[in-house]
This record gives C-alpha cells, structure tokens and sequence, in this order.
C-alpha cells in the first residue's frame, strides 16, 4: 500500500539555528543535511518538512503532496487538473537534492504547490527556477496567463 506525505517547504534566514529549533520540536536531526537545505521525512505525523537558506524572503516557499509512485502522481495530475488550477508540467526537475517529476500550481491565495515523485538523490540543489511565486511573478503566479489550466 502507498502512502501520500505531506510536504512544507520554508525559507530561513539562519539555517543552523532553524535545524536546532526543528530537531528538537521533531525530536530528531534531518535525514538530509546540506550547507543550504535541510529536510526532515517523519512518519508521525507523515511529512516531507524541509527548509533552505537561498536568497529567498523568510517564510513559507511552498507546499506540497509527495508520493510513491508515477501512477500516484498521475492520480494527483488529474485532481489539479479537475479544480482546473494553472499547470506547470516538469519531468526530470532537479530540485532540493533530487531529480523528481512533478507538477506545480497555485492555490488561489497564490501559495505554490507541488505534486511529485522523487526519482534519485543528486548531489546538487538543482537549478529549475520554475517554481510558482507570488513574489516573483514567475510563470504560474495568478496574474499571469503562460500556463495552460
């Protein structure tokens, strides 16, 4: 049986301080450890918690919903698809550390979401700038038009 996990992307300012603060609220250290990202994968409760200290403004960069499989991935496609949000499609991102599928909206506060498959660890932060921002204005924040719903 697959499970769906829950994920919370923040961005700190400090993050040492924020890895000591999250350890000690999770009762446990990050399973992934890099000079400018962390991520914590708990059972209970069933999250994908990571942070990130890249030049972005503090606070929430984005959510998501993590799952197994491609199949599960299609399955939550085809949800975005039916609340018809903007869609961003990306194959093969490499993202936070992992080379994943996944698809990206906006809520309609303007909040980026993921949906995504990781595929394999990479020893490199990524470089996609896709990522759906208010802040940015960047391809699926809401004023724009670019991308298909």
């Amino acid at each position: 049986m697959t499970m769906k996990r829950f994920h919370i992307h923040l961005a700190v300012e400090d993050l040492q301080q924020n890895i000591a603060f999250y350890s000690a609220l999770f009762g446990t250290e990050p399973s992934v450890i890099y000079d400018d990202y962390a991520k914590w994968m708990l059972n209970d409760p069933r999250i994908n918690f990571a942070i990130s200290s890249r030049n972005r403004q503090a606070g929430l960069d984005h959510l998501g919903i993590q799952v197994e499989s491609e199949s599960e991935l299609e399955d939550v496609q085809q949800i975005l698809k039916g609340a018809a949000l903007p869609m961003i499609e990306q194959k093969q991102s490499a993202c936070c550390y992992a080379e994943s599928d996944k698809y990206w909206t906006v809520d309609p506060q303007g909040i980026p979401w993921e949906a995504f498959h990781s595929l394999k660890s990479i020893p490199t932060f990524g470089k996609n700038s896709g990522l759906p921002s208010v802040q940015n204005d960047s391809c699926c924040s809401p004023s724009s038009n670019c991308c298909p719903s």
